[in-house]
């Protein structure tokens, strides 16, 4: 039986990549995107010949059983995500449990996620935290912002660079515009930055700086 491995990216910086990484990645039978054109930059960087394959989440759902068939019959395969971690976020979770229900083996690789540095350099407590990824865009929303409100572990939130000024407005509204912010943008890349004050500073920098790239916004627990 062949084995499932899930490969860390870089999410900017190519050097962020692991020796293991690219190893893993030149050896497989085949990788899975979730672009292959994407992807194809960076194999083509590293020199991996390895042929891919599209998944992602508008197919996956239709490959998993054929997947897990063929790492069953011997194959090793490698996923990688657009950026970062497979399944943060990001599909892989769908073809991870599904080999995990098979008994195939799925081997984790470390490497890098967009979170762990905004939290911690974020300057908040980060002992204990809760990921809650990109929050609901409409329905559901401020259910999930009064509960969030209560939360007293700090929060790490994902969101796209249009929406961060109405989502900073919400933390002043329900949070209270005294609770402590981080936002850290284009982590690795050339443009990376992080804001760190009260709700109403970092929404007053973003209201008058148009955020762009992508997004962690660390938030501070209730007290």
């Amino acid at each position: 039986m062949g084995k499932l491995f899930l490969v860390p990216t870089p999410i900017g910086n190519l050097e962020d990549i692991t020796l293991r990484a690219i190893r893993v990645l030149k050896e497989a039978d085949l990788i899975l995107a979730e672009d292959t054109r994407n992807s194809g930059k960076l194999l083509k960087h590293f020199e991996i010949q390895t042929h891919m394959q599209s998944h992602h989440m508008h197919n996956e759902h239709k490959t998993v059983d054929h997947i897990v068939s063929r790492i069953k019959a011997g194959e090793t395969i490698a996923l990688i995500s657009d950026a970062g971690t497979p399944a943060i976020s990001d599909p892989g979770f769908l073809l991870t449990r599904a080999c995990v229900e098979a008994g195939v083996e799925v081997d984790c690789l470390p490497g890098a996620t967009a979170f762990v540095p905004a939290l911690v350099n974020s300057g908040l407590p980060n002992d204990k935290f809760v990921f809650e990824g990109f929050l609901p865009v409409k329905k559901g929303r401020q259910t999930r912002f009064k509960m969030l409100a209560e939360e007293t572990r700090t929060m790490v939130i994902y969101e796209s660079p249009h929406k961060l000024v109405k989502t900073l407005g919400h933390f002043v509204e329900y949070f209270g515009e005294d609770r402590r912010v981080s936002v850290s943008r284009e982590i690795t890349k050339i443009h990376e930055e992080t804001i760190r004050g009260n709700a109403t500073e970092v929404l007053h920098h973003y209201t008058n700086n148009p955020p762009k790239g992508e997004i962690v916004v660390i938030v501070e627990g209730k007290s």
